[in-house]
């Protein structure tokens, strides 16, 4: 099964003779289009399984370390939901300040810890750089969950299973990336996933002070992909097969009036989407404050909250072939 086709493919990893098996998932840049390939074809049977009975007892007897620095509500319980529909358990560490970390320990020596209780590791910390450092020391296969203004691996995996079960293809579109696009790591990894595939466009529309980072934008161009930077959305959503919407983050603003001034500069509504075309979608890795207004929940393109149950495949497929049970 190719990724641009649709369906339910059956599974086509061969447990611990995989590639993927052991595997840690740290950056995007370590998946060619054959590992995208598998991937997706396991995550339409997950999809599949779901959808018939529920789950499957795959994981019985594995146990995943959800460890997250910081607070998360949809990557945290998608990465739960998905082990336990898959059979296997959970040890929940959320907002690891109030753990041993707060007693002075190292990501070192957590990862360490975690590696004697569980099979895998999850992590998220604001630390760019922190999962390949629990990588390091775990003894176990460790997803990073995003590391600050890294990367977030596995929701670029989701975002691009999405446009392929929405659109059916992820060859020759144009992807158009809005907001945050300086901090926003979900961006960060999208770009850099979408160069595996041909014809493609990415647009850069965001406030001047968060522009896509140069080191992001010169990797992208380097793999031959076509880019160009806005300063309004108008410009670009008539041509949109994709319009990814992100938030500013106001976490990221060490000064309040810099995040006051460029906060409400983007907003999609039921008008901005009249310019668009029928066969777009709109995405977003959430949570939304208000660059996406709810009037815009009814249309039919918007794709955020189907975004989310497919990441819960996506990460089932992910822990399956990690743990070499696909």
């Amino acid at each position: 099964m190719d990724v641009e086709g649709k369906g339910g493919a059956r599974p086509v990893g061969d447990r611990k003779d995989s590639a993927w098996y052991g595997r840690h998932i740290l950056s995007v840049k370590q998946f060619d289009r054959d590992d995208l390939t598998q991937l997706f074809a396991v995550a339409a049977e997950m999809r599949e399984v779901v959808e018939r009975v529920g789950g499957i007892d795959l994981l019985k007897g594995k146990v995943l370390a959800n460890m997250f620095y910081e607070p998360s509500t949809r990557t945290s319980c998608s990465f739960m939901a998905a082990m336990q529909r898959l059979g296997g358990a959970v040890i929940p560490i959320n907002e690891a300040k109030s753990s041993s970390v707060a007693k002075g320990e190292t990501i070192a020596d957590t990862a360490r810890t975690l590696g004697c209780y569980a099979d895998v590791v999850v992590i998220r910390n604001p630390e760019i750089g922190s999962a390949a450092l629990a990588a390091e020391h775990a003894g176990r296969p460790v997803i990073n969950a995003g590391d600050g203004a890294g990367e977030h691996p596995t929701q670029a995996l989701l975002d691009t299973f999405t446009i392929r079960e929405e659109l059916g293809r992820l060859d020759g579109l144009t992807v158009t990336l809005l907001g945050d696009l300086r901090y926003g790591r979900t961006v960060h990894s999208l770009a850099r996933l979408l160069t595996r595939f041909s014809g493609l466009e990415l647009k850069y529309v965001s406030p001047s002070i968060l522009r896509m980072p140069d080191e992001v934008v010169e990797e992208v161009g380097a793999a031959g992909v076509d880019q160009s930077v806005h300063d309004t959305l108008d410009e670009v959503l008539p041509d949109t097969d994709v319009l990814y919407v992100t938030r500013i983050q106001k976490e990221r603003f060490e000064d309040p009036a810099a995040y006051d001034e460029v906060k409400d500069q983007f907003v999609v509504t039921p008008e901005v989407l009249a310019k668009a075309k029928r066969e777009m979608i709109v995405m977003h890795p959430l949570p939304r404050v208000n660059e996406i207004t709810v009037e815009c929940d009814a249309d039919p393109r918007a794709a955020y909250f189907r975004q989310m149950e497919y990441g819960m495949y996506v990460r089932m497929a992910l822990l399956a072939l990690v743990l070499g049970r696909a």
